[in-house]
């Protein structure tokens, strides 16, 4: 898939699911729930308080009124929102989490619950899909809003993560550039030996369903011609489908700068739980939270 917009279309064709929405009185939020149901990408059950949403709904979105997609449940606090969203899912009632107006903290202290929550063992991490114009395909971009400073365990897992979103989009074997400030191995610079590292594991099968290739710069993960005037001259350099960076901060700036400088287009979900979870900020648009229900949706049809 080449644009986000073929992937809500895909999503559309290949079968709907459920999405619990943790306090969905939010207007940007109920946009993206009436987009995604207009488009017949899913379902919904909606958590909040019963009267401040229905009256939403009535003033904001008429489209959702009395819909058969939609299933209203009443919550008595953001709290009890959240563990409703998440034991919906849990339980099996919805195959996708989705945050509303209720703090991350809150939600992810749910999810993590080890009664009904949605933990794994495997690290939680976030991949985000972007459309960058110029760029010929779907770009992913990971950790951008989890893991601190990970490991090279957590590394790994965070591949693994994003690997499950990319063929998700139709990416049969994704390339993985493994970030860094230069192209060679350097002691003195842990990415480098992490991503030395990652392209051993990932040669000996302990990373699976993807290629990794790296140190990259970025210029030389993403472009081709970089590559070439570099020197690098491996099969994969240049081609990347997914961006690993090193860092929470790296990812962050990175994460920004497609879409305040390129004017990106972007979805993401939080991979590693029993479900995708859609985590979206409260500044994200309606279209972006649109976009991230269908790689959610997408990603958990694997």
């Amino acid at each position: 898939m080449k644009t986000l917009e073929a992937l809500v279309d895909e999503t559309a064709t290949s079968g709907t699911r459920i999405v619990s929405v943790a306090c969905a009185a939010d207007k940007e939020v109920l946009a993206a729930v009436e987009m995604a149901m207009m488009r017949g990408i899913a379902s919904f059950i909606l958590i909040d308080d019963e009267d401040h949403l229905h009256t939403m709904i009535n003033k904001e979105f008429p489209e959702l009124v009395r819909h058969p997609a939609i299933q209203i449940v009443h919550s008595n606090s953001k709290k009890d929102a959240a563990e409703k969203a998440v034991r919906a899912v849990s339980s099996g009632q919805a195959h996708v989490l989705m945050k509303g107006n209720v703090p991350t903290a809150t939600l992810l202290k749910a999810v993590l619950n080890g009664d009904y929550g949605l933990r794994t063992g495997k690290v939680l991490s976030h991949v985000a899909a972007f459309e960058v114009t110029g760029y010929e395909r779907l770009l992913f971009v990971t950790d951008a809003g989890m893991n601190i400073a990970p490991t090279l365990e957590e590394k790994a897992q965070i591949i693994q993560n994003a690997v499950v979103a990319a063929r998700a989009c139709g990416v049969t074997l994704p390339i993985v550039a493994p970030l860094a400030a230069i192209e060679t191995v350097n002691p003195k610079m842990t990415p480098t030996m992490d991503a030395a590292a990652l392209v051993v594991m990932n040669n000996r099968g302990q990373i699976t369903d993807c290629i990794v290739d790296g140190p990259l710069a970025l210029d030389n993960a993403v472009s081709i011609d970089s590559a070439k005037h570099k020197g690098i001259t491996s099969d994969t350099a240049g081609k990347a489908d997914i961006l690993l960076v090193p860092s929470i901060e790296a990812g962050n700036i990175l994460y920004k700068s497609l879409m305040y400088f390129a004017n990106a287009k972007v979805g993401g979900i939080i991979q590693g739980a029993k479900a995708p979870i859609v985590l979206t900020s409260r500044s994200d648009s309606a279209e972006s939270k649109l976009y991230s229900l269908a790689l959610a949706i997408q990603t958990s049809k694997q």
